[in-house]
């Protein structure tokens, strides 16, 4: 199997590696990224390849390149970019076996773009914060504070928050949009569907503490408010596969609002994976046509703790 972008996720890889042995596969695992050499997860994996960065127009030729060459038959991306060209490419890759564990081009197109996420799930009665394009805001009929943020942002970057609407930049350098901030606690969901778009996991985890726009203390839950819109969520969404995951807020009043969808691996699955989904087992097992162990019996009040670790390579 590849995993593209592999940078950090070292969890992600070993989550893998762990699966196969329970399965008792033989498993390569092989990792990519633009410099593979002060990446970590490379440095765990089997074998490491160097590749353009996921908007070059190499990228995907590169990524098809190294499953030629060396069998690959799994492809799991790992950050927001390289999605939409490799669900573009995904039925490309399909002629040669390679199996992309990616969501369909249209579903990536709406969870990469926030104003096209908070339209969606406004069409599909799903609750979201107010959401409006920063060039049509209307500052007349704006209250409260609210939060800054790129459309097709990622990781917390370019994130700004302002206590009234008069604070608003009066320039951006890249498509934005204004956002009514909330307040309470912040959850993630980790949904698992499988390869016909079937829902089989529900696992949400309240982020305590975060840092870098990534969970550094979490535990899972199972609120009734998130469980019920990750069903309305999963009727709504066109052709969702594998790992999916989406944030929401749960008010003071037990209220809850969604406020974005990232079509891939979270940086907390870890957390759902020693809770008992672990969605690494059930992608290995739907793509050797084993039977499958998907489900939603998993272990509320697992707490994760996360802490700085190194690698050191000699020269």
């Amino acid at each position: 199997m590849l995993i593209c972008s592999a940078g950090r996720r070292v969890e992600l890889l070993i989550a893998f590696r762990r699966a196969a042995g329970h399965l008792g596969v033989d498993l390569q695992i092989i990792a990519c990224d633009i410099q593979p050499e002060w990446s970590a997860a490379c440095r765990f994996a089997d074998k490491s390849f160097r590749v353009p960065r996921a908007d070059d127009p190499d990228y995907v030729p590169a990524i098809e390149a190294i499953c030629r060459d060396n069998g690959v038959g799994l492809v799991v991306p790992t950050i927001d970019t390289e999605l939409q060209p490799l669900a573009d490419a995904r039925d490309r890759l399909a002629t040669l076996g390679v199996w992309v564990s990616v969501s369909d081009p249209a579903l990536v197109a709406i969870c990469r773009d926030k104003l096209l996420t908070a339209r969606f799930l406004t069409e599909h009665g799903i609750p979201v914060p107010r959401t409006t394009a920063w060039e049509d805001i209307d500052p007349a009929a704006w209250t409260g504070p609210a939060i800054v943020k790129p459309r097709g942002g990622s990781a917390g970057r370019s994130i700004l928050k302002i206590d009234t609407i008069d604070k608003l930049p009066a320039s951006v350098p890249e498509p934005m949009i204004v956002q009514e901030l909330l307040l309470g606690e912040e959850w993630t969901v980790n949904l698992y569907f499988d390869g016909k778009g079937l829902l089989h996991s529900v696992v949400p985890h309240h982020r305590v503490q975060v840092r870098a726009g990534e969970v550094e203390k979490g535990v899972t839950g199972r609120p009734i408010q998130l469980l019920d819109m990750a069903e309305k969520l999963a009727a709504a969404l066109p052709g969702a596969r594998g790992a999916l995951c989406y944030q929401a807020i749960i008010a003071a009043d037990g209220t809850a609002k969604l406020f974005e969808i990232n079509a891939r691996f979270g940086g907390g699955y870890p957390l759902a994976e020693s809770a008992g989904a672990s969605f690494a087992q059930w992608l290995i097992e739907e793509r050797l046509s084993l039977p499958s162990s998907a489900s939603n019996d998993w272990t509320t009040g697992v707490m994760m703790l996360r802490y700085d670790a190194a690698i050191f390579v000699s020269p």
